[in-house]
């Protein structure tokens, strides 16, 4: 793993005069409308429009109303915890963080060289993590964390487990998995092996048996703060459609209700291997062999998902929120 080294002139801060004010109403402008769907122009995926989406999006703004209620009253109230600032990028009211740090009472500025928290934050699969100029002790978030490509996730998960995830698909007999090295690609099939000519760009695991009754699949979607879990998600959708992200049913659970004392260990080695301080992590549990798989790593998590119930959202911001502050903004003095 590249350690984060310190940036020159080229990492220079913006000013923070009037952008938080401003970026709030300009958010809808990372989407375009193109033939039916909606393209998502940093990652060049599209949505289609659907009624199903539309549900989601009023869904969504369930949550984003009690989300901006928690930053007004911080606002009213005044901020108790430490100023925090993103780099390179600042993220959207839909990303996890964004109503963790206002719940938190951290104060959100845009000035990198003042700010008490830097966190990096970047939708690419691999970044580049280089530190801009900051203040003397401030603490830095996902600035290790600079690959989450599915072989680097599998290579992480292979040294932290003692067991693989990864196939060789030239001579792995039987079915697979083939996904792409994307972040967010959602573009999983099931193959059966061995391939002449595995695809560029793609990475090629082992088919985990994670289906629970109801003829659904499981993820269990494990939030980290500080390299920990302090969440799950419980994560249903139909067999048929196990690689897409449409989830039927999500629950709200304890990382201790879902994982063994030794599996929070494996989760907590993975997140240090691959410098993940903040972020969300996808767990398969095999049911046939009973152990636990981690096939994705994302340090711009969004969250939580849509299908969860409102009281449950609120809830399990709340708790990521206390992680969040104890770990990184710890109260002024």
């Amino acid at each position: 793993m590249r350690r984060p080294t310190q940036g020159g002139a080229g990492h220079e801060a913006k000013c923070a005069t009037g952008v938080e004010w401003m970026s709030d109403r300009l958010w809808i402008t990372d989407f375009k409308y193109d033939d039916g769907a909606m393209l998502v122009k940093k990652t060049g995926h599209r949505v289609p429009l659907t009624l199903s989406l539309a549900h989601d999006i009023f869904t969504w703004f369930c949550f984003y109303f009690f989300a901006q209620t928690w930053r007004t009253w911080r606002r009213l109230t005044g901020h108790k915890r430490p100023t925090i600032a993103f780099y390179p990028d600042k993220p959207r009211p839909w990303y996890f963080i964004w109503p963790v740090m206002h719940v938190s009472g951290a104060k959100l500025i845009d000035d990198v060289q003042t700010a008490d928290i830097v966190m990096q934050f970047d939708d690419s699969t691999e970044t580049d993590n280089s530190v801009p100029t900051v203040r003397d002790g401030a603490k830095l978030v996902n600035f290790s964390c600079d690959d989450i490509s599915k072989s680097t996730v599998a290579a992480a998960f292979e040294e932290a487990a003692g067991y693989s995830l990864s196939v060789d698909p030239t001579t792995h007999q039987g079915r697979m998995v083939e996904k792409s090295e994307l972040n967010a690609a959602h573009d999983g099939r099931i193959l059966e092996g061995p391939l002449d000519t595995p695809l560029p760009g793609k990475t090629y695991q082992r088919l985990g048996d994670n289906e629970i009754e109801g003829g659904l699949v499981e993820d269990l979607r494990c939030c980290i703060v500080a390299g920990s879990p302090v969440v799950v998600f419980r994560k249903r959708r139909p067999l048929e459609r196990r690689f897409l992200n449409e989830n039927v049913q999500v629950l709200l659970d304890e990382p201790r209700n879902c994982y063994t004392d030794d599996e929070i260990a494996v989760i907590e080695r993975f997140a240090a291997s691959i410098g993940l301080d903040w972020g969300g992590v996808d767990v398969l549990r095999d049911r046939q062999s009973g152990r636990i798989f981690i096939v994705d790593a994302n340090k711009t998590d969004m969250g939580p998902p849509v299908a969860l119930k409102l009281a449950a959202k609120l809830r399990a911001t709340r708790r990521m929120a206390q992680a969040f502050a104890v770990a990184f903004a710890s109260k002024k003095r």
